[in-house]
């Protein structure tokens, strides 16, 4: 299995999915993490540039067809993995990943390697409170 964190530096897990630079990808075997790679990721950075969708009040932000698309982009370097953990993210990702059968955790857990382990233990609580 392979578990993605949104991570700026590697070591901790960012706090919101749609600022962070990188995905760190670890491999599970064996309930024991046998490879680690970064990856770059995409995020509101990259797409500055192009339209965004018409928000209406009272409606939940990015599930617009313009915020699925960058969803679905920014998903793409994690396709393969089965778990992607994260500090928060909007509403619209979350449905995103959920969509690709990737499931998202937001964590109140700092570091990759424990949050990992957290999960890996069944431990983990899934802070769906911190969706945005």
């Amino acid at each position: 299995m392979k578990i993605a964190a949104i991570t700026d530096d590697g070591q901790s897990i960012s706090q919101h999915f749609g600022r962070a630079s990188h995905y760190l990808v670890l491999t599970i075997k064996a309930g024991q993490i046998t490879n680690k790679e970064l990856r770059e990721k995409l995020g509101h950075t990259h797409f500055s540039n192009e339209p965004h969708g018409d928000h209406q009040p009272g409606q939940p932000h990015g599930f617009d067809p313009a915020d699925q698309d960058r969803h679905a982009r920014m998903a793409e370097a994690i396709a393969d993995c089965q778990v992607v953990l994260c500090g928060g993210m909007g509403a619209g990702a979350f449905r995103s990943l959920q969509e690709r059968e990737i499931e998202p955790i937001l964590t109140d857990i700092p570091s990759i390697e424990a949050a990992v382990q957290a999960y890996l233990e069944g431990r983990i609580i899934n802070l769906t409170d911190r969706l945005h």
